[in-house]
């Protein structure tokens, strides 16, 4: 059975290789699918506040903790600070308040979601706040530059209340930058990450540097893509015939093929399903290996295709160009 966790640097933590990510998981389903992916065998619980969800996540973690399923030392749970909440008297405020609404002590690993400083929005107006406020045409930044806000993040794990803490969306200049300052590395790098966009030069240059690379949307596009370039479209990777034939020669499911697919290179992944059987499905890729001609067949759909993009939200903010 391969390994089924990164260590983490400076605190070793051990941060499991497989987790539940939480984005888009309904509040009125959250509580149970969050019991029921910890009483599948899941330890990492990937959330944040933008998902607006965090209340159902805690009661799900905490009614699993209650049952004896597990302790809390067992579990490694993930959220992730806002862009409206970037300046440095926001920071704290931010994490306490998904810290209670979890009902949690302390966080396994606090990211900053995004590298992009947004108007700080009050609570009591709209929690979490958006990309742009309502009745504006564009986003309003604000100056907090990301040192100031790392250096509350560390902070953070000074008082023992966030035990790591990373990055999200970050591309290599921004975390040069990062390392010019900082007095604890970022702990994990989280990003898109699938056949489709596979970032080779990026995820092998964040683990030289000893940061662990975590995959989100591991499965690619739910449907059918335009991408908009030299008339290409993506098709769903779940039923994309090179998947779907590795897939049968190993006697997998198409998703089980894709995230080993990204554990093999050493990075984590995320996956979210509300079917018990796909839970336990989607766990059960370590004791098997995909050779290399099968990965290199896969690797063959690079596309360079993003589908987690600001511009195709209508946000006139190129990201990641």
């Amino acid at each position: 059975m391969s390994k089924t966790y990164i260590e983490l640097n400076r605190t070793g933590d051990k941060m499991p290789l497989v987790g539940y990510g939480c984005w888009k998981v309904d509040n009125k389903d959250c509580e149970e699918t969050i019991y029921n992916a910890i009483k599948t065998g899941y330890r990492l619980i990937d959330g944040a506040a933008v998902y607006e969800n965090e209340v159902e996540v805690g009661r799900g973690i905490n009614k699993a903790i209650k049952e004896g399923i597990v302790k809390r030392e067992d579990l490694f749970i993930v959220t992730k600070l806002w862009n409206t909440y970037h300046h440095k008297s926001h920071v704290r405020p931010a994490f306490d308040r998904s810290l209670k609404d979890m009902g949690l002590d302390y966080i396994d690993l606090y990211l900053i979601h995004f590298p992009v400083p947004i108007k700080y929005v009050d609570p009591a107006v709209k929690y979490p706040g958006g990309w742009i406020e309502e009745g504006a045409k564009d986003i309003a930044y604000e100056r907090s530059p990301i040192h100031e806000t790392w250096a509350e993040m560390e902070k953070l794990v000074d008082d023992k209340v966030a035990r790591n803490i990373g990055v999200s969306n970050f591309n290599v200049m921004a975390l040069l930058d990062l390392f010019t300052y900082c007095r604890y590395k970022p702990a994990t790098l989280q990003v898109e990450l699938h056949p489709y966009l596979q970032q080779k030069r990026l995820v092998e240059w964040v683990q030289k540097q000893g940061i662990a690379v975590t995959a989100y949307s591991s499965f690619g596009p739910a449907s059918y893509v335009s991408l908009n370039e030299e008339g290409k479209t993506a098709k769903p990777l779940l039923t994309h015939e090179v998947v779907q034939q590795v897939a049968s020669k190993y006697g997998k499911s198409a998703g089980q093929v894709l995230l080993r697919w990204s554990v093999q290179r050493n990075v984590a992944v995320i996956p979210k399903s509300m079917n018990v059987d796909r839970l336990k499905s989607n766990l059960d890729i370590f004791d098997w290996t995909l050779e290399q001609q099968d990965v290199d067949a896969i690797n063959q759909l690079e596309m360079g295709a993003r589908f987690n993009d600001t511009v195709t939200y209508g946000f006139d903010l190129p990201l990641f160009d």
